[in-house]
């Protein structure tokens, strides 16, 4: 039986705490009152140590999981997910891997989700693309179009990336139905999530099919959005899509 809990993992992470990095921490991730992280907590340890101290606590439990995620400290929730995703990855590169298993770690990613413990872009970006989307690539995916569909800010965050899982498995066809659903969606760190799965589609799926939805839709697309999803076209196209995205839609269509 383990002997690891979710308070050796935290008092491992004070004795690394460093308050200059937390403050800067802090403002790296925007947690002044009115910004996406307002309230959110760091004591200053970064992903490298945090990634250390995890290696020593392989086989936490979900329910210490469960603490570190419900933790105010940013470092603890990101520890949590750290173990989560490294218990996931190892189940399912196992020879025989228990898919019982993936099911219940990827249920309760799902909930921790849903809760608002997976809160910060950085967090989501760990997890989002490795759990469900290793979990839901073969499955039904209505949980992923949910979570897009509600509106909430992190839920729709998870949505997006999750969607990494599936376009390195060569399926664009999420990314595609998500991408048109938040299209006006102005927050940023939708317009990011969005031009940044897009930008994949281009190109480790099918860069038609990437030129093709922007022919269609660069008009009503954010900047933000329209300028990830172009990073790697030539020039020429770039340009091109750009100056779609700055025309009213109702002018567009001179463009096509």
């Amino acid at each position: 039986m383990s002997t690891s809990s979710a308070r050796i993992v935290c008092d491992q992470l004070t004795a690394l705490a460093d308050a200059a990095d937390a403050l800067h921490l802090q403002r790296y991730f925007k947690t002044g009152p009115g910004e996406y992280g307002e309230g959110d907590v760091f004591i200053g340890v970064r992903v490298p140590k945090i990634r250390a101290v995890i290696k020593q606590h392989p086989d936490l439990a979900l329910d210490e999981i469960r603490v570190l995620l419900e933790s105010e400290v940013h470092e603890h929730r990101a520890a949590g997910l750290l173990v989560l995703v490294a218990q996931f990855d190892g189940v399912s590169r196992a020879r025989c891997f228990d898919q019982g298993r993936r099911q219940e770690i990827a249920d309760f990613y799902h909930r921790c989700v849903t809760d608002g413990r997976v809160n910060n872009w950085d967090l989501v970006d760990c997890s989002a693309g490795r759990i469900p989307g290793g979990w839901y690539f073969d499955r039904e995916r209505t949980p992923v179009f949910d979570l897009c569909d509600s509106g909430d800010l992190w839920c729709r965050r998870v949505a997006l990336p999750t969607t990494y899982g599936f376009i390195i498995r060569g399926d664009a066809s999420t990314t595609l139905e998500l991408a048109a659903s938040v299209l006006d969606d102005r927050r940023d760190l939708t317009q990011k999530a969005t031009g940044w799965m897009l930008r994949e589609v281009g190109r480790r799926v099918d860069r038609g099919l990437l030129t093709g939805f922007l022919t269609s839709n660069a008009a009503r697309m954010g900047r933000t959005a329209l300028s990830y999803a172009c990073e790697h076209l030539t020039p020429e196209e770039r340009a091109r899509f750009r100056a779609a995205g700055s025309v009213p839609p109702s002018q567009n269509s001179i463009l096509r």
